[in-house]
């Protein structure tokens, strides 16, 4: 790996695409250490801790930067979010639907749509937060100018990072949105490795001390290589391609397949979960609501990961259960949405293809499905368990870091798929890429 690292800076394109990407990234971090003017910054950690690390996940993918409140605290997650909105409206909609087919110019529409709408949410969430932040005492003052500098730099801070990390797929390595939701994680990486030490390690005796890092070491190296095995993991379908006579030339008679990813649905059905569970923790927080010993209170801890799997309060673990039911649930229905096996099955029979002992159209459809539904099951039981393993130590252990399987399954993505656009890159350029040492 060193040495494809050594002749990817030798090829003078790739190493300026490198740079450029690393010099972006420099610039989010130092926007995500600018405070947010107006807003009391020393508050609000207090606050975010008494969500019981409902927030640590939002922290996470922001960077801390919402925890240390800064300009970048809404950071990516509304081009995220109007980027799940656009694709779930290009089912509902025929006009979309058809501008996603319309090759380079409807991509390019949909982009300057899902923009659009990412300005529309930031300017909506970063209102809803100046007016929460004022009527809870987080702001120097609450009136109309304190509420409007909260709203410009927030919204102008998100669409800023939206704007970089599309320079970044320009004119940089990989996807650039991606490229900096990982960077945000990894920033974080330091701090709850230093949180684990002294939790665990520090002032331990020896033996004690050993066990602990092996421990915590096993369950990280389990949890990567799981992930990365999930992340690659795929069901190859097999596609014959009948031979035709065009003029004087026989073409075709060639056989390919079709890709069927194991985790078909990538992440998102853990966010699509998390949101839903942690969302009202959040906002109960905000609200200094859930306090008490009522049931309210109760309903949020059942809905907050901090209190699962604790051998004090085994009762509010159904939480967990209700967790994976709908990363499960959420699995199959964004695979639904996303993937089509009747207009795979009919693109299939148009180009003259067939799957070997499976007749063309509808059975080729539904036996499309049936692959599919087995593998969405595989996927979502494998994404749980990449999920679940840094919940159950958090609460067995009392950890208390951000840095779980959701944010190693964006890492181990994000970074498969850039080293795999340097290889494609380097391979043309006749070099041995990364993935093939």
């Amino acid at each position: 790996m060193l040495k494809t690292l050594h002749n990817a800076f030798k090829i003078k394109d790739i190493r300026r695409r490198i740079w450029f990407t690393l010099m972006i990234l420099v610039v989010v971090r130092i926007g995500s250490m600018i405070h947010l003017p107006g807003v009391q910054g020393d508050v609000f950690n207090n606050l975010f801790s008494s969500t019981g690390g409902a927030s640590d996940f939002l922290d996470a993918i922001t960077g801390g930067s919402l925890s240390q409140m800064s300009i970048f605290a809404l950071n990516i997650t509304p081009y995220i979010t109007s980027s799940i909105i656009v694709q779930l409206l290009t089912i509902a909609f025929p006009a979309l639907e058809e501008m996603q087919r319309d090759g380079e110019q409807g991509r390019k529409k949909m982009t300057r749509i899902t923009r659009y709408l990412t300005v529309g949410l930031a300017l909506g969430e970063s209102l809803a937060m100046a007016i929460g932040f004022g009527r809870g005492g987080y702001l120097v003052q609450f009136n109309a100018l304190y509420v409007f500098e909260v709203v410009v730099a927030l919204t102008a801070g998100s669409t800023i990072l939206m704007w970089l990390g599309e320079r970044i797929t320009e004119r940089g390595v990989g996807n650039g949105i991606s490229i900096v939701l990982v960077i945000n994680i990894i920033s974080r990486i330091p701090q709850d490795l230093q949180t684990l030490f002294k939790q665990f390690i520090s002032g331990k005796a020896a033996a004690k001390a050993v066990l602990a890092a092996l421990v915590i070491l096993a369950i990280i190296l389990a949890v990567v290589i799981m992930t990365v095995y999930l992340q690659d993991a795929e069901r190859k379908i097999p596609v014959q391609y009948s031979r035709k006579i065009a003029g004087r030339r026989s073409v075709g008679g060639t056989s390919s397949h079709i890709p069927l990813k194991v985790n078909t649905g990538g992440v998102i059905p853990v966010i699509f979960a998390q949101s839903l569970m942690q969302t009202p923790v959040i906002l109960a927080a905000l609200l200094g609501k859930g306090n008490g010993n009522g049931i309210g209170s109760k309903i949020l801890k059942l809905l907050s990961q901090s209190h699962w799997f604790h051998t004090t309060e085994w009762i509010y673990t159904i939480g967990a259960a209700i967790y994976v039911v709908l990363i499960i649930a959420f699995a199959y229905f964004y695979t639904s949405i996303t993937f089509n096996p009747l207009e795979i099955a009919d693109n299939i029979k148009k180009q003259g293809g067939f799957i070997p002992g499976i007749r063309p159209g509808k059975p080729t459809s539904d036996y499309l499905s049936g692959i599919l539904r087995s593998i969405i099951l595989i996927g979502a039981v494998g994404l749980t368990i990449v999920t679940m393993l840094p919940i159950i130590f958090n609460g067995l252990f009392n950890a208390n870091v951000s840095f779980g399987g959701t944010s190693l399954i964006i890492i181990v993505g994000v970074v498969i798929e850039t080293l795999k656009q340097i290889e494609s890159q380097m391979m043309v350029r006749n070099y041995k890429g990364f993935l093939n040492n």
